[in-house]
């Protein structure tokens, strides 16, 4: 069987790794960051704007077919109107009681045809009037969102532009830094990330307590986490533990690939 020809790396060449990559994330959360909200907000404001406009299709929708029943009304009023002339000029011709009273009930059954036509008009009207106030406020909130969401998107692509590089870059770097580490030892670091609040799956022993969370450390455990012979966590959170010594040493170097940015 073939040997491995991958290096096989030290514990402390592990360590550095650890939190290098711990350094890359920290510094990619904090870009992310200045993000914030901004790409929710702005999917929001579409969101909202999306309906919005819907509404007000469906709105304008309705008052257009109001707006064709108020004219189908109008026409029904004038055809009725014509037919009692008609009934009216053939009253001046009848020859018997029997034939005024049937064009009679005629004229009464086209005057009530105006009557209903009138009140379904007044009716569309009141309702186009209340669609219209509606209609108005929707707009005047669609012109208002859409100027805030005009506002979001060149505030997120601005910042988009300035962070964008960098961050590529930093994913990159922490894709090498991860290649260092061994699985196990990868699947480990992303489980305690992921469980942090604030990200830190690495921290440094300062004043004799854990970084971040400040419990104490047994002065013996300090020792051993100094020989950098061990991966050695934190009893209490989990957490990867390194000396100060080479967090310090670590940070240096990572500052020189930071350096030039804004953040």
């Amino acid at each position: 069987m073939a040997k491995s020809t991958k290096k096989e790396i030290s514990v402390e060449e592990k360590l550095r790794a650890l939190f290098d990559l711990q350094l890359v994330h920290s510094r990619i959360d904090k870009i992310r960051s200045v993000r914030g909200e901004l790409p929710l907000e702005v999917e929001d404001l579409e969101d909202e704007i999306s309906g919005l406009t819907k509404r007000i299709e469906k709105f304008e929708g309705e008052i257009g077919e109001l707006d064709a029943e108020i004219t189908a009304k109008k026409n029904l009023i004038a055809d009725a109107q014509e037919l009692i002339k008609k009934y009216e000029g053939q009253q001046m011709k009848v020859r018997n009681n029997r034939e005024f009273d049937a064009l009679t009930k005629e004229i009464e059954f086209q005057t009530l045809e105006i009557e209903l036509a009138e009140k379904r008009i007044k009716e569309f009207k009141a309702k186009i009037e209340a669609k219209n106030e509606v209609l108005d406020v929707s707009k005047s909130k669609l012109e208002e969102r859409s100027k805030h969401l005009e506002h979001k998107k060149a505030e997120l692509d601005t910042i988009l532009k300035e962070t964008e590089k960098e961050e590529k870059a930093l994913l990159k770097k922490a894709t090498e830094f991860e290649k260092q580490i061994e699985e196990r030892l990868l699947s480990a670091y992303s489980r305690i990330r992921g469980n942090s609040k604030n990200g830190l799956a690495v921290v440094t022993v300062e004043r004799g307590a854990t970084g971040g969370s400040f419990f104490t450390i047994p002065p013996q455990q300090q020792m051993e986490i100094a020989q950098r012979k061990k991966i050695m966590t934190s009893e209490h959170c989990g957490r990867i533990l390194v000396d100060p010594e080479l967090a310090g040493e670590e940070e240096e170097k990572m500052a020189k690939l930071f350096a030039g940015s804004s953040f």
